[in-house]
């Protein structure tokens, strides 16, 4: 089962409205990176445990691999590769179709703030495998809630 993960909103919150989030720190600092800290560290391990191959789905690219995965102890993994062309508006967002071409058949889960329903019914047409399309509350970010969800999901949608 493959598990696609955003960064922006997913793992760093933004756009709460007091603006206020809990700062995590760890040994090393945030390598740079001022809203690293805005990122439990613990959710490596929540999403290890839910056992999938877990793939960045996110603008941050392999940067994600040298800055976000370290933060959360995961190990180097793959990065979806985005097409380099500009194409016209969609109703779906812009991941959409590069995900489902990335999956080939294979269930996923895709974890993102911007997910709608859209999305859904053009995975639902074009994808024959299961698939969540999970929406996380960019306010803040993944919370023990959407890990239910993820796992509840994953129990009812066991991977061979």
């Amino acid at each position: 089962m493959l598990l696609f993960l955003d960064i922006d909103g997913p793992l760093i919150p933004f756009g709460a409205p007091d603006a206020t989030y809990p700062e995590f720190e760890r040994g090393g600092g945030t390598a740079g990176h001022p809203l690293l800290g805005r990122v439990d560290p613990a959710l490596g391990a929540r999403l290890m445990e839910l056992g999938c191959e877990l793939v960045w789905a996110s603008t941050w690219m392999d940067d994600a691999n040298a800055v976000v995965g370290p933060w959360l102890g995961l190990p180097r993994l793959p990065v979806v590769p985005w097409p380099d062309e500009d194409e016209p508006p969609a109703l779906i967002h812009w991941k959409t179709r590069p995900l489902v071409e990335f999956a080939a058949g294979r269930p996923f889960i895709w974890i993102d703030d911007e997910i709608t329903e859209a999305d859904r019914a053009y995975v639902a047409v074009h994808h024959p495998a299961p698939a969540l399309l999970h929406r996380v509350d960019h306010d803040y970010g993944l919370t023990p809630a959407d890990f239910t969800t993820l796992r509840e999901w994953l129990d009812r949608n066991p991977s061979d």
